[in-house]
């Protein structure tokens, strides 16, 4: 088995190129935002400052820019990770063996910072180790894949004296377009080992359809307050899937038509202070694979979806509260995701044993930042997943801790791998308290997991 990012870092050398600034002024925490972070993703990832020029062909109006050298805002990144777990897994395909493994989990390659004046991008192509046992029969598993992915376009201006920063967002994965790591996309633990067992069933907007759609959605930011997003996803048909690396399969259908998502988000601050409250959510109309069902034989490569749907609609909540001290961050999040499932396709075909389910999913974060030039981060959070038992899918009912400690030698500093290199370093334990609906014998999937992140 080998250790995997759940999700990719933005705390990205090429944005300290770009704008001038330590990672740190971005950046709690590998990858948790300040308040300026958030701004700069906003902005669309176009704000400048550095010694390097943002654009390559700098506007006509920022002459200061031409003296400047051009260095594209590309950045690598790789983790290294040990895990061990509680009690062996199944045997797995050589060279893993059942415990104690340490694995080159992916390397990343992004495109991290502006484009244009007005248009900037997070863009990422990671190869991922082969997983233990391989990939099977599933023709669609590759190692080379696009990952998250959000190209946006953003400007101000002021209406009735009040400031508004507005702009268009096109990504491959609801909630990645997000500033805040309330929402799941860019949700703690920053990085997980695959050799993990995860956090039990999560709501299709919480990965079921990461790197298998496309969108286009509009924003505006008003008065560095209020945050409002509208955004429409529909999936990509399976050969251009299959010509960017993603397997089809990874999400449990295709979608019928547009699948829309919105957010709301307010954020007033006072001080050091800066609390979030906000909503979002979407609604999903998917058609299952047929090959899921026991009442077809096809073959592995076989894209065939059943003509009724699954119904999904998600709702969640969120809110977020960051105080800055003068060498610290405390930061404290809750999120809370409801999923009503209307199963018509797969009740029909034996995919579920219900006709509708209920899934709930739950997070709840404390962590201390401490340090200006090298920054120590301790991190705990409870997750928790519950809803309906299904006599085909078993329960969803899935509860634990996450404890972690991180040391990022260049967090703020200006080092002498600045503004060039960043690393992580951390040791992460999950406790499990209830797995599958059953608290007997949960503490044996606990992981501990000892990882070296670096960006370069």
């Amino acid at each position: 088995m080998v250790a995997s990012a759940r999700q990719p870092a933005e705390a990205l050398p090429s944005y300290a190129r770009q704008t001038g600034q330590p990672c740190g002024t971005c950046h709690t925490d590998f990858s948790g935002l300040t308040p300026y972070g958030r701004l700069f993703k906003i902005g669309g990832y176009t704000a400048g400052g550095g010694k390097y020029r943002t654009t390559l062909f700098p506007s006509s109006d920022d002459s200061s820019n031409d003296q400047k050298p051009y260095v594209p805002p590309l950045s690598m990144m790789t983790v290294v990770g040990f895990t061990n777990t509680q009690a062996p897994q199944p045997p797995p395909t050589a060279p893993y063996s059942a415990n104690n493994n340490v694995s080159l989990a992916s390397v990343n390659f992004m495109w991290g910072g502006a484009i244009t004046d007005h248009i900037g991008a997070f863009a990422q192509v990671s190869y991922n180790a082969q997983p233990a046992g391989g990939f099977g029969t599933d023709p669609y598993g590759r190692s080379w894949t696009w990952d998250n992915t959000d190209i946006r376009y953003a400007d101000s201006t002021r209406l009735g004296g009040i400031n508004v920063t507005y702009g268009i967002t096109a990504n491959n994965n609801p909630t990645v377009q997000d500033p805040w790591n309330t929402t799941p996309a860019w949700a703690f633990p920053y990085v997980t080992s695959n050799l993990g067992f995860g956090f039990g069933p999560t709501p299709i907007i919480d990965g079921g359809l990461a790197q298998q759609v496309v969108s286009a959605g509009g924003y505006a930011f008003v008065n560095n307050a209020l945050y409002l997003e509208a955004s429409v996803y529909t999936s990509l048909n399976p050969n251009t899937l299959a010509n960017l690396g993603a397997d089809p399969f990874a999400a449990p259908g295709r979608l019928d038509g547009a699948a829309p998502y919105w957010r709301v988000a307010y954020e007033p601050h006072w001080g050091n202070s800066w609390l979030e409250v906000g909503t979002f959510g979407m609604y999903a109309s998917v058609h299952p694979w047929a090959m899921l069902s026991p009442n077809f034989t096809l073959a592995p490569s076989d894209t065939t979806t059943l003509p009724q749907t699954d119904k999904y609609t998600d709702f969640g909540f969120d809110t977020q509260y960051q105080y800055q001290g003068s060498n610290f961050w405390v930061t404290l999040r809750g999120s809370y995701i409801y999923e009503y499932q209307k199963l018509d396709a797969s009740f029909a075909y034996a995919i579920a044993g219900n006709p509708a389910n209920v899934l709930n999913e739950a997070r709840a974060y404390a962590s201390l930042a401490y340090g200006d030039d090298n920054r120590v981060v301790l991190t705990g959070q409870y997750f928790t997943s519950w809803g309906t038992f299904d006599p085909i899918l078993g329960s969803p009912n899935t509860s634990g801790w996450i404890a972690e400690i991180a040391y990022i030698p260049f967090m703020s500093s200006v080092s002498p791998g600045w503004p060039w290199f960043n690393a992580r370093i951390g040791l992460q334990y999950t406790a499990y308290t209830e797995f599958a609906g059953t608290s007997v014998g949960a503490s044996a999937n606990n992981t501990l997991f000892l990882y070296l992140w670096m960006a370069m």
